[in-house]
């Protein structure tokens, strides 16, 4: 579980990383990104994750909450482990992401406005579709774990005087919060993705019609073979970036 949660904040602030490149730094991405070093940053990403759970063996964090009915990270074993699990897995990985979106959002705003008069670039609709989905999904990931977050730094801070003073329904609704933000993730990309939309349109009418759903599949096998393979978006399909 703490693999997972780690995992998704750590993959959201290189996504985040990424697309600032991508954007804002467009002459250098193919450089910053090559097929190898691409490999070694998503092993890193990773490496990072595994680190980052292993202290909680030796601090003793992990334990049953009868609140949630659940093994989970407690917040009370130790005031300056607790911090520094807010600072480097939530307060850190905030900051990066936020910096990272609020230099593309200037980016558009001045290819938008036309500030730049001698810019040949203009952002393409997808980079913008794309740009905003993942915004979207920090949006709502900051928003889901940011008061349980909040809530073990205040903890953290004075754990005898401020824990007893925790109410336990706000305690379990920061903990749901913090979860149904995964189940969040299919509703944007459903919301914000054409083709996502397509597939699950015919998936409720498949489900409605279950004989569609094999006629959709079998075409799908003869078709495919037929149809071209969606071009690759690459740098090289853009202008070049004024920055």
């Amino acid at each position: 579980m703490g693999l997972s949660v780690i995992g998704s904040v750590f993959n959201i602030t290189a996504i985040a990383i990424n697309r600032y490149c991508y954007i804002c730094h467009s002459l250098r991405y193919d450089k910053l990104y090559n097929q190898k070093s691409t490999f070694c940053y998503l092993c890193l990403t990773w490496i990072l994750t595994v680190i980052a759970i292993v202290p909680n063996f030796f601090v003793g964090s992990l334990q049953y909450d009868p609140r949630i009915f659940s093994c989970t990270f407690a917040q009370t074993v130790s005031s300056s482990y607790t911090i520094t699990v807010v600072v480097v897995h939530f307060i850190v990985p905030l900051a990066v992401v936020t910096f990272c979106y609020l230099r593309i959002w200037v980016l558009v705003i001045q290819v938008k406005h036309r500030v730049r008069q001698d810019c040949k670039q203009k952002l393409t609709p997808t980079d913008l579709r794309n740009f905003l989905t993942m915004f979207v999904v920090f949006v709502l990931f900051a928003v889901c774990w940011g008061p349980l977050n909040f809530i073990g730094l205040a903890v953290a801070i004075n754990p005898f005087q401020v824990a007893p003073k925790i109410p336990e329904w706000l305690f379990v609704l920061s903990y749901f919060m913090a979860y149904f933000n995964s189940c969040l993730n299919a509703v944007i990309y459903g919301l914000l993705n054409q083709n996502f939309r397509k597939e699950y349109k015919r998936i409720l009418m498949s489900l409605l019609t279950p004989r569609l759903l094999f006629v959709d599949t079998s075409k799908g096998g003869t078709e495919g073979a037929k149809s071209k393979p969606s071009p690759v978006v690459t740098n090289n399909n853009q202008a070049d970036i004024c920055v």
